[in-house]
């Protein structure tokens, strides 16, 4: 059974950064996808970032697009976002997620789930 948990949410300013990081309690294989996704109060879960992990390929939302970037430690079993010139409108809890690749990293459907990690961003 695959353990998520995430760390390095917290409270910055606008255009300010933070960096996330998702340990995985077992890693094996690179067949896998692992993403960020975001929860806004009152909103539907949404996909940030997925990374590919047998070639690293990437996709990210439109909304972060030149502002966050996802990358792996795999000798770590670590999932990172860096998140900069934040804005208030990125406010979230955000999840990490990892499962066998799907269609595509984007679109699948991930059954494991960290706990959630708040980001907090003000004016």
């Amino acid at each position: 059974q695959l353990k998520l948990v995430e760390s390095g949410g917290g409270s910055v300013q606008a255009g300010g950064s933070l960096r996330l990081a998702c340990e995985a309690s077992s890693y094996s294989g690179s067949s896998y996808c692992m993403g960020w996704f975001r929860q806004a109060a009152g909103k539907e879960r949404e996909a940030v970032a997925t990374i590919y992990v047998g070639d690293d390929s990437t996709t990210y939302a439109d909304s972060v697009k030149g502002r966050f970037t996802i990358s792996k430690d795999i000798a770590k079993n670590t999932l990172y976002l860096q998140m900069n010139s934040l804005k208030v409108e990125d406010t979230a809890m955000y999840y990490c997620a990892a499962d066998v690749i799907g269609p595509t990293c984007w679109s699948m459907f991930y059954n494991y789930w960290g706990q959630g990690t708040q980001v907090t961003v003000s004016s």
